[in-house]
């Protein structure tokens, strides 16, 4: 173990929809700290469906993330969408040894997965001893088509990264769970708390309970109907609109004709998973809500999910209780925070 090579650390790279997201930390005992980050912008053509369909277009946003990031590491995490995945727990005899055990999932995995192995990415983990017989593991099989993986490591590689983790999104998000705990103070022990990522194509809403996700949901809904609305009004381009909506400098009437028939739709939309949650599941006791994704920056918006949600909301922020490199621009890190939460889980993944 003293000879034993430290894993090198690792970028979080978030590739969504709407930008390139690339996220360095460090840690010193408990605290990790920001070390250097960068946000860059997509077309609307590059990530369509979380499927990358400009991979080029991608590995140039990468690497200008990389030069304005100022970061040095080489080596990344990168995840896959929720949705591109097929997860199953399976149980397998615990006297099974490490290498046995991939054997033996190996042989068995066409059971559980409907595409031909040779088409397939295929991961697990041991979860623990089953519940029912402890003389078998719980283990968490996770599958997904060959492609969406070797897109991403393809894109990383075009932009000078070597891909170490390729994770998945649900997975990033639960991993830096933890980290807005203290937003949530005295809430979370006996509750499930839920996360509503807002991003600009899809929402996606995850319910976890002690730490865990035990359900995730997709919608169609997100900010780029308010940036399309902003260009279709205000004959802006793509890019303009999308510029306006993070700096400002629109007409006074675009609050209350464009901005907040938006916010109230992105509360209708919350609500209605929260509902959907609610009549699928067990659980009838979800003690609060975290807004995350680039719209839970829009302001007063966690305000107004509360007022008619009736949950206690925040706007979650990863880096609450970090402290910041020298390098920074603070203010643009905290206006992305709530965006950040997938690049800081992956990020995480240098401290396993």
């Amino acid at each position: 173990m003293l000879f034993r090579r430290r894993q090198p650390p690792l970028l979080g790279v978030d590739i969504s929809s709407a930008a390139v997201k690339l996220l360095e930390l460090s840690r010193q005992g408990d605290r990790y700290r920001v070390e250097s980050y960068a946000a860059n912008p997509l077309p609307p053509d590059a990530v369509v469906d979380k499927n990358i369909h400009n991979m080029e277009v991608i590995a140039k946003a990468i690497r200008s993330a990389l030069k304005k990031s100022g970061t040095r590491l080489k080596h990344a995490a990168a995840a896959v969408a929720g949705s591109a995945v097929i997860t199953k727990v399976i149980t397998m005899p615990a006297s099974l040894s490490d290498k046995e055990l991939e054997e033996q999932i190996e042989l068995e995995a066409d059971q559980y997965i409907p595409y031909s192995m040779d088409e397939v990415s295929l991961d697990f983990e041991v979860l623990g001893p089953n519940s029912q017989n402890p003389d078998m593991n719980d283990v968490l099989l996770a599958a997904s088509r060959r492609e969406n993986v070797d897109n991403r490591v393809a894109a990383l590689e075009m932009a000078g990264l070597k891909t170490m983790v390729v994770d998945v999104e649900a997975y990033a998000m639960e991993n830096a769970f933890f980290l807005i705990k203290k937003q949530l103070p005295d809430l979370l022990e006996d509750g499930a708390i839920a996360v509503a990522d807002v991003g600009a194509t899809m929402t996606t809403f995850n319910v976890l309970y002690r730490g865990r996700i035990i359900y995730t949901r997709e919608q169609g809904f997100g900010g780029k109907q308010l940036t399309e609305e902003i260009q279709r009004r205000y004959g802006l381009s793509y890019e303009e609109a999308g510029l306006a909506k993070k700096q400002g400098g629109l007409p006074d009437s675009y609050t209350t004709e464009v901005l907040e028939p938006f916010r109230v739709a992105m509360v209708q939309q919350i609500g209605r998973s929260l509902q959907f949650f609610l009549s699928s599941s067990a659980h009838r006791d979800v003690k609060a809500l975290a807004l995350a994704g680039g719209c839970a920056s829009i302001g007063g918006i966690d305000r107004l999910v509360e007022q008619k949600l009736g949950l206690p909301t925040i706007v979650a922020n990863p880096f609450v209780s970090m402290s910041l490199g020298p390098r920074l621009d603070v203010q643009a890190l905290r206006q992305d925070a709530p965006a950040m939460m997938i690049a800081c889980g992956l990020a995480m993944r240098s401290f396993d």
